[in-house]
């Protein structure tokens, strides 16, 4: 199998609402704020091909919507999810498969796409989305809180199209070297990948662990549906990250793509950040 980093852009949301009731006198420490209270976020996908399969994790937040939802997101940076993919020799065609976290619109806005006559169309014609019926449920008849998070462009064309598919629960696993975990504080049933690679495990962590600066247990996001579920899985998880050694690919850092935790005497802690093609 073969990893690739695909980044999508940046955006940026307010700090507060991204570390919840820890104070900005310590995160701003590792994501500093602008003068509005915003911090910087990327948007990384990351691709992985295994013989005639070309799946991609996540695909962005898109372009469909108008500039006022725009504006509040304040879109930087040069890359794009077809420019990345341009330069890895990949075109939207190849995809075969769109492994999707969760369906929050910064995680699966590019996935779905305005045709030449104005009619929604998928970005990836032959791809199959891969989503679960838990989730997806959660995501169609949405509680108030993440409502604004969940748009009905980018959800309902994966089915009306026919190109969605959801990924059993019991089995866990798209295929040999690639299965997943579930977490449901952020919210319900979020599916986190967990692929073989080079002899390591690689954790894609999605909105489990936006950033490095979100390690500490207490470092909850504020749009987390259930914060103290949040808070237990994370422990959970990262004292095996720590134990087993695993790579965690974050998808929203703004500077570090992968790192590793160890455990220290104040629980697990940053241990190394790195670039996906240090591996």
């Amino acid at each position: 199998m073969e990893l690739y980093t695909v980044n999508t852009g940046f955006f940026k949301l307010d700090g507060g609402a991204m570390f919840g009731v820890v104070p900005k006198s310590l995160w701003s420490r590792t994501n500093p704020a602008d003068e509005n209270n915003l911090c910087s976020w990327a948007m990384r996908s990351l691709l992985a091909v295994e013989g005639d399969r070309i799946v991609l994790i996540d695909n962005g937040i898109g372009d469909k919507q108008d500039a006022k939802f725009f504006s509040h997101y304040f879109l930087h940076g040069d890359d794009t999810l077809k420019g990345s993919l341009h330069q890895l020799g990949v075109n939207f065609h190849q995809i075969t498969d769109n492994f999707l976290t969760h369906l929050h619109f910064d995680h699966c806005g590019g996935g779905v796409s305005y045709g030449s006559h104005g009619q929604y169309e998928m970005t990836f014609p032959r791809a199959t989305y891969w989503s679960n019926a838990d989730h997806w449920e959660w995501a169609t008849m949405p509680n108030p809180r993440e409502k604004a998070s969940f748009l009905t462009e980018n959800i309902l064309p994966l089915q009306e199209l026919g190109q969605l598919q959801f990924l059993d629960l019991g089995q866990k696993s798209l295929f040999p070297g690639f299965d997943f975990i579930t977490v449901d504080g952020h919210t319900d049933k979020q599916m986190l990948p967990r692929i073989q690679y080079k002899g390591k495990t690689v954790v894609f962590v999605a909105d489990l662990l936006p950033s490095v600066g979100h390690i500490p247990l207490a470092y909850v996001m504020g749009y987390d549906t259930r914060p103290l579920i949040t808070m237990s899985e994370k422990q959970v998880f990262l004292e095996e990250a720590a134990k087993e050694g695993y790579i965690l690919f974050l998808e929203h850092d703004p500077v570090n793509e992968c790192c590793t935790v160890k455990m220290t005497d104040r629980g697990v802690r940053l241990d190394q950040t790195f670039r996906l093609d240090e591996i």
